[in-house]
């Protein structure tokens, strides 16, 4: 077994997988004041994950629930429902009975079809996290990636290669590394190493394999852009991506808080800034840098420059689908909102007059009324129905 893991690692690190012709690992040893990049350095990404974790905590309890409260959200209490041991295997099965169901399932509890019908509705209402939960999210998101973006001006700005990107690929791939870009790379590895720590308790939406997709071809970006050196072409994909996401995160925050005006400023400023560093800079900048300006300057065609490139291309494909997303957001506030003109029918846009997230599920209203909920504790008991719920509607 310790033969073929050695085998598996040396295939791995194979010099002509990551380095150009006449290049080799001990070009890459620290000498005369030139730090050069090393993979095991990676490696402290991850407990650095769980520190994010605690950070995380600390700023949600601490910052996020007082300033919800200030906001005026409050925090809702889900009431369970009803233990039913026939309704909850079913809605393992389908989340949303259709009425022929329902009315096969009141036949089975001896239950009426509008008591399985809100069985159901609190039931699902308990799998969507409140909006205290999704507001704190949404401010620790904020807070990482204005600190990230942040430091990123502050390491590139005077940077050559920062204003001029032809000389991200100049002397390749005798590149020192920098502690700031160290510590860059540190801080972005070990958020999203974090977000896939938490997926299973975070807020999941509709592009939810989306966000997985991107996570991991994050972290793939991150860590091929370090083993092979391409950390100028790395930081320049870093600041690029976290912009646009500070005015999302502010956009949601407001946005459960209630207030539509601010939510919708602050997501056109989003929409914009999303399409100029994504849908822009990023294709036309940074992808032009990757794929054609190596070819005038060094030969670096090995498998780790096509895993990077395919990576890029991979989160240019998810910068599209969620483009269409935003424009489809953005075409309701557009109509609804500054417009205000009649809905056209190709615009398939609703009449709630509210910018929304179309990812996000909402909570359904649920109101038992008094009587249905002693219908609940006690009807049962004496082998009676309640008067006002004998009928099957």
């Amino acid at each position: 077994m310790q033969h073929i893991l050695t085998v598996l690692n040396n295939w791995f690190w194979w010099e002509d997988m990551w380095m150009p012709k006449n290049c080799s690992w001990a070009n890459f040893k620290d000498h005369d004041g030139y730090v050069f990049p090393k993979p095991q350095q990676l490696l402290a990404t991850i407990p650095y994950a769980f520190v994010m974790l605690a950070i995380r905590f600390f700023l949600e309890r601490c910052f996020a629930i007082p300033l919800a409260n200030m906001l005026g959200i409050k925090k809702t209490r889900r009431v369970k429902p009803q233990p039913n041991p026939t309704l909850e295997a079913f809605f393992k099965e389908c989340r949303k009975p259709s009425q022929s169901e329902i009315r096969g399932l009141a036949k089975k509890c001896n239950w009426t079809m509008h008591l399985v019908e809100k069985w159901f509705r609190r039931r699902r209402n308990l799998e969507i996290p409140t909006l205290h939960k999704k507001f704190q999210e949404a401010c620790w998101r904020f807070v990482f990636y204005t600190t990230s973006f942040t430091a990123g001006i502050i390491f590139l700005y005077d940077k050559p290669w920062f204003h001029d990107i032809w000389l991200v690929w100049l002397n390749y791939p005798f590149h020192s590394v920098l502690p700031s870009q160290y510590w860059y790379y540190m801080l972005e590895m070990s958020f999203y190493w974090s977000l896939l720590f938490t997926l299973g308790i975070d807020t999941k939406r509709k592009d939810f394999k989306a966000h997985v997709v991107h996570h991991f071809a994050a972290l793939g970006l991150m860590f091929c852009s370090w083993s092979a050196n391409y950390i100028r072409l790395g930081t320049l994909v870093m600041i690029v991506h976290d912009f646009a996401d500070i005015w999302l995160e502010a956009a949601k925050m407001f946005n459960y808080a209630r207030w539509e005006n601010t939510c919708s400023v602050l997501f056109v400023i989003f929409s914009i800034a999303f399409f100029i560093t994504r849908l822009i800079l990023f294709p036309f900048w940074i992808l032009r840098a990757t794929l054609y300006y190596p070819s005038l300057y060094t030969d670096v065609l090995v498998p780790a420059y096509f895993f990077f490139n395919i990576q890029l291309l991979i989160l240019q494909g998810l910068h599209i689908y969620w483009g269409y997303l935003v424009f489809n957001i953005l075409k309701k506030f557009i109509f609804v909102k500054v417009l205000r003109i009649p809905i056209p029918a190709w615009a398939k846009i609703s009449n709630d007059k509210n910018v929304k997230d179309d990812r996000s599920d909402e909570e359904e209203e649920d109101s038992f009324s008094d009587a249905e909920e002693e219908y609940m504790k006690n009807g049962h008991k004496n082998g009676s129905s309640h008067p006002l719920l004998n009928n099957n509607h």
